[in-house]
């Protein structure tokens, strides 16, 4: 295996496990009775974020040309056409360990997803798609969509203090 085929394979293919182990752990780690409320969450963040990153790309971008371009080399994985300010695929996979850590606060899986976020980024930025501008764009960007999951969190916290001024009223 050549060193192409690794970074290839790290810069394209690490988001297939982010994508099952995502898919698995939002499906099942999540309690029935929170599963609306969550999936609306998620889905609000990935909404902005995506959003915001499309405006953000319209509005700013760093340069016009990707670094193979420059550089006047092959690409080293796939691209969309456009010069790729913030990383989609940064973005995505950003979003998804988010919205596990958030909203199941599962460990092992959230540091898991992190580790092939980190690589799927630094893949990209070795396959000369993306400068680290554009993945750490990517990863801003998630990072704001996820505040949507500080509802969850306030929820959580208010909870007991109601239940608290309740029993004392009483």
């Amino acid at each position: 295996m050549t060193i192409q085929t690794l970074i290839k394979l790290v810069a394209d293919g690490a988001v297939l496990p982010i994508i099952v182990l995502a898919g698995y752990a939002l499906l099942f780690l999540i309690p029935k009775g929170a599963r609306f409320e969550a999936y609306a969450r998620i889905l609000m963040a990935g909404l902005t974020a995506y959003l915001l990153a499309k405006l953000l790309g319209a509005v700013y971008q760093p340069a016009t040309e990707r670094p193979f371009e420059i550089l006047g080399v092959a690409a080293g994985a796939s691209y969309l056409n456009n010069p790729g300010f913030p990383s989609d695929h940064a973005l995505f996979a950003a979003f998804l360990t988010l919205a596990v850590w958030f909203e199941t606060r599962h460990k092992w899986i959230s540091i898991t997803l992190a580790i092939l976020t980190v690589a799927v980024c630094v893949g990209r930025v070795l396959a000369l798609v993306h400068t680290p501008l554009d993945v750490i764009g990517g990863i801003l960007v998630a990072s704001v969509g996820a505040l949507w999951y500080l509802q969850r969190d306030e929820k959580i916290f208010t909870k007991p203090t109601r239940q608290k001024h309740q029993n004392s009223l009483q």
